[in-house]
């Protein structure tokens, strides 16, 4: 089936939700079929999640021509009680720091740290 992205077994560190935050925040007017392509996910999937994103404050959007706009809440805290505190422009910052990352070549192992912690 075409368009339909390949299936992920097992688990991840970061849930859909994060993935499709982040990908929103690189592009406020991506289309769902882009989020769903950079994300691995359908596009039906990706319709739930901006669904559950708006419903809860966290993202709202304004139609422009025959596309969306999208605005993130930034100020939004997260919802887990692990992350109290912990607002949605904190990890778009640590989501984008890292994708940024991704395209240079990084010492894997920085100066003075040890990635076991031994």
């Amino acid at each position: 089936m075409e368009g339909v992205p390949e299936p992920h077994t097992g688990w991840t560190f970061l849930t859909n939700h994060a993935r499709v935050l982040a990908a929103i925040a690189d592009d406020h007017n991506a289309r769902i079929r882009d989020i769903a392509a950079h994300c691995r996910l359908t596009e039906r999937a990706v319709q739930k999640i901006i669904a559950d994103l708006e419903q809860d404050g966290y993202l709202s959007h304004t139609r422009t021509g025959r596309g969306n706009t999208y605005v993130i809440e930034p100020a939004k805290v997260l919802r887990h009680p692990a992350e109290a505190g912990l607002t949605v422009a904190a990890l778009l910052s640590l989501l984008a720091h890292d994708e940024a990352a991704r395209g240079q070549e990084v010492d894997a192992h920085p100066k003075g740290l040890d990635p076991l912690g031994t």
